[in-house]
């Protein structure tokens, strides 16, 4: 097949022979100073580049020139996201799933694993003990089984999330991360008001996905790669791709996973809002050295500091997966929001519900609290940000991406994100967590350019410690 970007075949827009090509320039060119630097000087626009030009970053054999890459990486974060972090939390609905994912433990032949699915009522628990925490924000997975999980289970469920105000908590943002589906149901999803929808490829390699998904509607490449595009047809703008490294070849999925991120561009006028950067965990009968494409932390690192410079706009997400130290390292490098205090099983928050929770779905390697890593991240110099107010105000899709291409982000999402940390700080922090985020705050305040803006800012703080919530630009 012919590679075209604008293509609604997904063998066409990821297209296996325009890969390979890629690979073999990027292996020519892994010493070539001139063109790396050239590439960087382009970088350096922060218009973005296309996954040719990123691979041969990736490939560099250079070390100056990768440090310079580094460098230009943690340019780009700062320049378009500042110091924000954003942080959310994972709320797994069910673990019923008819698929026969080889490297996921919800797979249907998996016998030992217990299967739960929670009731509304559950699901009341569960947001509350989140909402105690502080989340203000929550990325919703199920397995994929239409009779266990259908979409009304799914879309119930989201009005029973925001329905939920207890004390001072409440979910603002409910981002969902299930399985693809037709475009009449991304309509449904729209209409009950979801943040981003989120898939991931786990391969963009047709031959590799068909054997690591033998089984069960996800076995259909076409439909599953397909499916940001029936989300943009239904009205969903804010999407958001990851694949899962160590599954596959990284190379090959590196490249893919840029192509898509040109492909929505190209067809849609807006790329992914979010990119994730998964690698494979040890969970319940799964063994990550049955894979034997894993990643090391160098080359983990540069991927994250390479997808940044190659689409300086996109939010980027680690999750609890990834051990203190390497979220540590790629925070600076381009990751702009990270899970926190997070459980990856079916009714894994709430004390009732957490001895019969179905099993995790990967093994944690960062177990800490939410508020060590609100603490952890102010010791650095990051806003731990709670901040859902684009999605409420309509700054989706292109609207959002325009705000951020123009700059404009700084005199919204800072003060907005200090203004939800001075909430989490007066509702749910430590002593020691809101000692160190006051003081971060009033460090921050000065660094805010507009000049009205600044000085609004420092009157909804005070608001807020007089008890107000959820003031927002």
């Amino acid at each position: 097949m012919k590679y075209d970007v604008k293509s609604e075949n997904a063998e066409e827009f990821i297209n296996h022979e325009e890969i390979l090509r890629t690979i073999e320039f990027g292996k020519e060119n892994a010493h070539n100073r001139d063109m790396i630097e050239e590439i960087l000087e382009k970088a350096k626009d922060a218009k973005g580049l296309t996954h040719k030009e990123a691979f041969v970053l990736l490939s560099c054999e250079e070390e100056d020139l990768n440090e310079k890459m580094f460098n230009l990486a943690k340019e780009l974060k700062l320049r378009f996201y500042g110091n924000r972090i954003v942080l959310f939390a994972p709320l797994y609905l069910s673990n019923y799933c008819v698929n026969g994912c080889v490297y996921c433990p919800y797979h249907a032949k998996n016998k030992q694993i217990p299967r739960k699915k929670l009731t509304q009522e559950e699901i009341k628990k569960e947001v509350i003990a989140l909402q105690d925490m502080g989340h203000k924000r929550l990325a919703l997975e199920t397995g994929e089984d239409p009779i266990n999980n259908p979409i009304e289970y799914v879309l119930e469920s989201i009005k029973t999330i925001y329905s939920i105000h207890h004390k001072n908590g409440d979910i603002r943002r409910v981002n969902v991360n299930i399985a693809a589906t037709t475009i009449e149901n991304y309509r449904k999803l729209k209409e009950v008001g979801i943040g981003t929808y989120i898939l991931f490829q786990e391969t963009y390699n047709k031959k590799d996905y068909e054997r690591l998904h033998p089984t069960g509607p996800k076995h259909d490449y076409r439909y599953h790669t397909e499916a940001m595009d029936r989300a943009q047809l239904g009205g969903i703008d804010d999407v958001g791709c990851g694949v899962l490294f160590g599954l596959e070849n990284y190379k090959y999925d590196f490249i893919g996973l840029l192509m898509h991120a040109e492909h929505l561009e190209a067809r849609f006028g807006v790329g992914p809002h979010t990119i994730s950067v998964p690698r494979i965990r040890p969970a319940d009968d799964i063994d990550p050295n049955d894979f034997d494409n894993s990643i090391n932390d160098d080359i983990f690192a540069k991927i994250v500091a390479c997808i940044r410079i190659a689409v300086p706009y996109t939010g980027m997400i680690i999750s609890t997966r990834e051990s203190k130290k390497t979220r540590q390292r790629v925070l600076e490098l381009g990751i702009s929001q990270i899970s926190g205090g997070s459980k990856t099983s079916v009714g894994g928050y709430d004390e009732d519900l957490e001895e019969d929770n179905g099993g995790e779905q990967f093994d944690l390697a960062d177990t800490r609290t939410l508020d060590e890593i609100v603490d952890w991240l102010i010791s650095m110099g990051h806003i731990p940000s709670f901040c859902t107010a684009c999605y409420r105000k309509g700054r989706t899709g292109d609207r959002f991406m325009s705000l951020v291409k123009k700059g404009e982000i700084g005199n919204i999402c800072s003060p907005n994100a200090m203004m939800t940390l001075q909430e989490y700080l007066c509702d749910y922090a430590s002593d020691k967590t809101r000692e160190d985020g006051e003081k971060l705050i009033q460090k921050m305040i000065p660094t805010i350019k507009n000049e009205t803006i600044r000085e609004k800012t420092r009157g909804w703080l005070e608001d807020i410690k007089q008890g107000k919530r959820d003031i927002r630009i």
